[in-house]
């Protein structure tokens, strides 16, 4: 029976918010045809994550999805309700966050948008990443979506009638609506969790991986045995899609520390049909080889100039639009990883950004995957089939990470094969 329903607009988000209770031993699924048959999806899981990929379409739309996912979800007597929102706050926050609340039927939706791990924290309803409120921070300089509002009931209501009030972990707002709670501190969303748990509030609620952290141990759900770390595969292959300033920091330090990595041409990425002509198998069959012959391998979509001249000029001189750019990129992603997976050599691999892992996995014809752990804050081991063969898959969220990710990840891999 699914105890807790999650429901993500995007895949990595997901999967950084289902690890949180897969890794306690709890069965959890991440899916994403949100159209599915949730029980058959679910198939013996507790927790069950719906990939509602509402991140990117507009807020009317993400509204009508969210809504439809939690009316099915209240039909099918599911007790908790999770709506997963971005740690930067991106996405369609206000639009989702009321669809989520309306659709239960409940008067109040705590929401606690903190991850004091990877310090966002929200403050007197002002959301901060690192100290810096979050429009002033990457995440408001994001070229796709950018976040232009760190007040986060003033965010809320840019698109919602709903009334957001502003609240701490022991003093919640008076009246019905969303409550957007202040935490500094992983305590403080464990003292908001127990105290709405003690109210019965919890029936539905949203934020990010950080508040999921403290359910478990709230909701009473049935535990397992927590998995372990398994054998990965030697040598580590990472598709990055995210332009987030975080992981191309991620990237410098893995290149300078000996990864050898490979900057995807504007037209390889976003000229429409290119892997089927004779240049595009070229590079395919080129990449591939150094797959199966360099260890350490990085193909990134971002050009080699850190502010993406190149892609921008092709976008401007064929007449893209930003959405059309986003999915032509994270669309050659796709192709380009089944691919390299034809090879007989099997290496760990790691996929950066939503979008990309999304077409990755449909690309390879896979819909649901398994959580398993976290291997660093925020970056998830999970396993999934595709032809036949269980395979391990390392995926973040673009803004995730040390800038030592990629070399630690490295000497994970390099240390279990010692």
């Amino acid at each position: 029976m699914i105890r807790l329903m999650i429901i993500a607009d995007d895949f990595t988000g997901g999967l950084d918010t289902g690890v949180q209770f897969a890794q306690k031993g709890i069965r959890t699924r991440v899916v994403t045809d949100w159209q599915t048959d949730y029980r058959e999806a679910a198939d013996g899981c507790e927790v069950l994550v719906i990939v509602a990929e509402t991140r990117h379409i507009r807020p009317a739309e993400a509204y009508d999805i969210v809504s439809r996912i939690v009316r099915k979800s209240v039909s099918l007597n599911v007790p908790f309700i999770y709506k997963k929102t971005d740690s930067g706050l991106r996405g369609n926050i206000g639009a989702e966050l009321s669809a989520a609340l309306e659709a239960s039927g409940a008067s109040v939706l705590p929401f606690l948008p903190s991850m004091p791990a990877l310090g966002r924290v929200t403050v007197g309803g002002i959301h901060t990443i690192g100290g810096v409120p979050v429009a002033e921070s990457v995440f408001g300089k994001d070229p796709f979506e950018p976040v232009t509002e760190s007040d986060v009931c003033r965010m809320i209501g840019m698109q919602s009638k709903v009334a957001a009030l502003n609240g701490t972990p022991d003093q919640f707002p008076e009246g019905n609506g969303i409550w957007v709670i202040d935490a500094t501190t992983d305590a403080d969303l464990l003292a908001a969790g127990q105290r709405l748990c003690q109210d019965g509030r919890l029936r539905v609620m949203a934020g990010c991986a950080g508040f999921a952290a403290v359910l478990p141990d709230l909701l009473g759900l049935r535990r397992e045995h927590a998995p372990e770390l398994p054998p990965l595969a030697p040598g580590l292959l990472v598709l990055c899609g995210s332009v987030n300033p975080i992981t191309q920091s991620q990237l410098d330090y893995a290149e300078k520390g000996g990864f050898t990595r490979v900057h995807i041409l504007p037209e390889q990425k976003l000229e429409a049909g290119y892997f089927d002509s004779d240049a595009g198998q070229a590079a395919l069959a080129a990449w591939r080889n150094q797959y199966e012959t360099v260890p350490w391998f990085i193909l990134d979509a971002n050009d080699s100039d850190p502010a993406n001249r190149q892609s921008a000029g092709y976008i401007e001189s064929h007449g893209m639009d930003l959405e059309e750019a986003r999915q032509c990129i994270s669309g050659s992603l796709g192709r380009i990883l089944p691919a390299l997976l034809e090879s007989p050599v099997n290496r760990s691999m790691l996929i950066t950004g939503g979008d990309t892992l999304l077409q990755c996995m449909n690309r390879l014809q896979v819909s649901q995957m398994e959580p398993l752990l976290e291997v660093f804050p925020g970056v998830v081991l999970s396993v999934f089939e595709t032809a036949g063969q269980m395979r391990y898959v390392i995926t973040k969220s673009g803004g995730f990470g040390k800038e030592t990710l990629l070399c630690d990840l490295r000497d994970l891999i390099a240390g279990q094969a010692r």
